[in-house]
């Protein structure tokens, strides 16, 4: 669209004018396509997840179970029966423990509390796509856990809700959702400088915006 077009009716803008708008417009179309450009995999990520969330009875998958048992080495257990006797209901399991099950079983437990009671610790273990749990019975020692996964599709959707992801993940969410606005409010501005030629720009917005209100009116209670 030429930087001095102008609506019908009204004065010819002078070339300052044409000169700012077009400098604006220019700007717009920057932000627009940097924002896309960030937002564009995440954005697509998030649009499969929301399909296949909407329609999950499509697209269930069998959990595949696996579980696990074994011996506390000595080290590691009297650092745990210590931990054990300091009176807490709910802390973080001791180093010497959570590197043993880092090389036993893969588990990453840093920062997860677990809970004591006299007689064993118990840990849940929620990531995306799946569950875990850990059991280790005191003063014996004796360790097992239970491990569940639901496939590629149900990490995704976990990933879509955010659940048990962690906080980074949560701070990217954050910066998607601030990239997509920026994204779609350049949209709607760049949109504005070019609804003078194009006659269906805002009721195509308006059909946009009334389409869902229409619909939780209508068949939503």
């Amino acid at each position: 669209m030429s930087a001095t077009a102008y609506i019908a009716g009204e004065p010819a803008p002078t070339k300052a004018q044409a000169k700012s708008r077009a400098a604006y417009l220019k700007q717009l179309h920057l932000w627009h396509w940097v924002s896309s450009a960030i937002s564009l995999v995440a954005l697509l990520m998030f649009s499969v997840t929301g399909l296949t969330l909407n329609n999950a009875g499509l697209f269930e998958s069998k959990a595949r179970i696996s579980s696990g048992q074994a011996q506390l080495p000595d080290a590691v257990l009297r650092a745990t029966l210590v931990a054990a006797h300091s009176g807490t209901k709910k802390s973080e399991l001791p180093p010497p423990l959570q590197y043993w099950l880092r090389q036993q079983w893969d588990f990453k437990t840093e920062g997860l509390l677990a809970e004591w009671a006299p007689d064993e610790l118990y840990l849940s273990l929620p990531r995306p796509g799946g569950d875990a749990w850990l059991r280790i019975a005191l003063p014996s020692g004796e360790a097992e856990f239970e491990r569940s996964e639901r496939g590629a599709v149900a990490y995704l959707n976990d990933l879509h809700k955010g659940r048990h992801t962690g906080q980074v993940w949560s701070w990217f969410i954050d910066l998607f959702a601030v990239a997509s606005l920026l994204f779609a409010i350049t949209g709607l501005l760049i949109l504005k400088m070019h609804a003078a030629k194009r006659r269906s720009v805002w009721p195509l917005v308006a059909a946009g915006l009334l389409l869902p209100v229409v619909l939780l009116l209508v068949f939503v209670h």
